[in-house]
């Protein structure tokens, strides 16, 4: 008894460890490191509902929303009195643009926490988002009544009161969080734009010099004070303040294009090259297409209705309302300021007199800009490709690569036993790197090993040496003669599909064609889509792996295999089933999920894609973050 009280505080003391390094994880950024914790935690102790929960924080703040709601929803399914999950829950729905659903949600965390200022909060911005203007303010006057200094509910009334049009009011609010926060560069940057807009040009002024003063790396406050300047005549200060805007930020449009008009009204040259960046940089910018669509649409409401005008719509938002960041609790929530403009956090712009200004408050919007790379890994600009097919490769015995050791396959296994674990096979998709010279030396191994014994198994080896040093020619020879000795040896197919794949994958190089299949997702033009390919020769690289699969069914790196091939040929349906066979009968095979996510993307099945990247995600291929935020949300 006392040793199984023992044994079980160490278990229990581990378990808290892992969650505990998790949750520190998330705290400095490192959201990936946190979901290989509590994977680990999930694994041993599935019935507990923080991991779960921790884990959608982290999925969140990669913008894996929909993979975060289906960890909240496990959270809640254990522990059914859970408000901080209901609230981030409902988070991700809000950034998902599923606003009753997110209203849902708060509404069933004040339930369970009627005094959490943080949901009334967030449930204002998204009542704010449906335009339900009396019904946000009222959750932010709830959450400054449990908070009389919420500086979060303030800044969000604040832009309610915008909406409705109350800027006088909207500019008390800011007061407000200027005497709480003196040094909240965001409160400034939302109030000088609040005095722009009534023509308060030197008020606003100051009011950016205090924004940028505290946050100088603030590009939007820079064009934005250009703007002030450029307004007051003062046309070199408002060039200077748009060269520090585009030294911060080199593409923004806004600076650009408002740099362009001050240049012009200077007659300084490059303007015309301003001009074409912004337009390069964003379409609302182009003013030869804006002037032609607009003259056209005037021409039609002329035709229609002869006694009316047009007027071209001078206003353009772009951004999402912020909420409170998904965290670990309120204390050490991570705070996301409603009226900042950093990289993480949509912006929104405006035209006011042919100027572009930058509106760095969170109001009610259409659509979002395009991506920004940064430090985050949703953010790294990656190349949309396909995992490529599983071969096998090979290790020296006392090899420490257990990168390459990615999934425990019993066929390799047998031929390891029979060569008394040297060579070492594994089954990767990994390349081979420096092991050239390596694989070389085993092949004169089995060289000798040949000259005393001409047998099928030694042939397989000596052919999977010489497919991995490119001599296919060779690796097809021995192949050959190993399945001409024993035709039931199911690895053998296997084999002999890859070296022909790689043969093809050498020809097609040659001919000047991809080396990788590519996806196209996101509705791109038909002249991305997969090239031609010889269909006589993956017919038989197919027919290969069928029989493979047919002598050991539960291979599941053949499935894999084929069903990339399959897609190389355009059949999507009949591929997405050989991957959803692979994931059957290995849950875990990250790479499936990983392709049968982008293929199901590439289908418009854009949740039920955007939940396979996240498992893919889950399970180490932190690429498809990246996929998710550009092609999901």
């Amino acid at each position: 008894m006392l040793l199984f009280t023992i044994t079980y505080s160490e278990a229990q003391l581990n378990i808290n460890h892992y969650i505990r390094v998790g949750r520190t994880r998330i705290s400095i950024g490192n959201y990936t490191g946190a979901i290989e914790y509590f994977n680990i935690v999930i694994k041993f102790k599935p019935y507990l509902p923080e991991p779960y929960f921790y884990r959608g924080v982290a999925k969140h703040q990669l913008e894996d929303f929909r993979g975060a709601i289906l960890d909240y929803n496990q959270a809640i399914e254990i522990k059914p009195f859970y408000p901080q999950a209901y609230m981030n829950r409902g988070m991700a729905y809000h950034n998902l643009n599923e606003y009753d659903q997110a209203i849902a949600d708060y509404n069933r965390g004040l339930e369970f926490d009627p005094e959490n200022e943080s949901i009334y909060n967030n449930r204002g911005i998204a009542k704010l988002a449906l335009k339900d203007i009396e019904g946000a303010i009222q959750d932010y006057n709830k959450s400054l009544e449990i908070n009389p200094k919420s500086t979060h509910a303030l800044m969000n009334r604040s832009n309610a009161h915008i909406v409705e049009g109350n800027v006088e009011e909207a500019i008390r609010d800011l007061n407000q969080v200027i005497i709480l926060r003196p040094h909240y560069a965001a409160a400034y940057l939302n109030r000088g734009l609040a005095r722009f807009e009534l023509d308060d040009y030197a008020s606003a002024l100051r009011d950016y010099d205090q924004a940028i003063r505290f946050e100088p790396d603030n590009a939007l406050a820079f064009n934005n004070r250009g703007i002030v300047k450029h307004k007051l005549g003062d046309y070199e200060g408002a060039i200077m303040d748009y060269d520090v805007a585009l030294k911060l930020n080199p593409e923004m449009a806004s600076a650009y294009f408002n740099r362009a008009m001050a240049r012009e009204i200077l007659g300084r040259p490059g303007f015309e090259n301003d001009y074409r960046i912004a337009a390069h940089l964003n379409p609302q910018f182009d003013l030869e297409s804006r002037r032609i669509e607009t003259e056209q649409l005037a021409q039609n409401q002329t035709q229609q209705t002869p006694s009316s005008s047009v007027q071209p719509d001078s206003t353009q938002n772009n951004s999402i309302p912020d909420q409170d960041t998904p965290g670990l609790n309120d204390e050490n929530r991570q705070e996301q300021n409603t009226g900042e403009t950093q990289n993480d956090s949509p912006k929104k712009r405006r035209q006011r007199i042919n100027l572009i200004i930058e509106d760095s408050r969170d109001l009610p919007a259409e659509e979002e800009e395009e991506d920004v790379e940064d430090g985050l890994i949703q953010n790294r600009n990656v190349v949309i490709d396909l995992q490529p097919i599983f071969i096998v490769s090979a290790f020296e015995k006392n090899s420490v690569d257990y990168d390459r050791f990615q999934y425990y396959n019993l066929a390799i296994d047998e031929l390891n036993k029979q060569n008394n674990y040297n060579p070492l096979l594994t089954i990767t998709n990994k390349t081979a790197g420096n092991d050239l010279d390596i694989f070389k030396n085993f092949i004169l191994y089995f060289n000798a090993r040949l000259d005393v014994e001409k047998n099928s198994h030694n042939y397989l080896n000596r052919s999977i040496f010489y497919s991995l040093t490119g001599d296919f020619n060779a690796a097809l020879e021995d192949v050959n003669l190993s399945i001409q000795m024993d035709e039931n040896q199911a690895i053998a197919y296997y084999i002999r599909a890859n070296t022909r794949y790689k043969m093809q994958e050498q020809i097609e190089l040659l001919a000047d064609t991809p080396g990788e299949v590519t996806v196209p997702v996101g509705g791109m033009a038909a002249g991305n889509e997969f090239f031609s390919v010889n269909l006589t020769e993956y017919q038989q690289i197919i027919d290969d792996y069928q029989t493979l699969l047919h002598l050991n069914p539960k291979f599941f790196f053949g499935y894999f295999n084929l069903a990339y091939m399959k897609l190389r040929m355009k059949d999507y349906e009949s591929a997405m089933e050989d991957l959803s066979q692979a994931i059957e009968l290995e849950p875990e095979f990250a790479e499936a999920y990983f392709n049968r996510g982008l293929t199901k993307i590439f289908l418009d099945d854009i949740d039920g894609g955007a939940l396979d990247l996240s498992r893919a995600g889950e399970l180490g291929i932190h690429g498809a973050y990246n996929i998710i935020k550009r092609y999901c949300n």
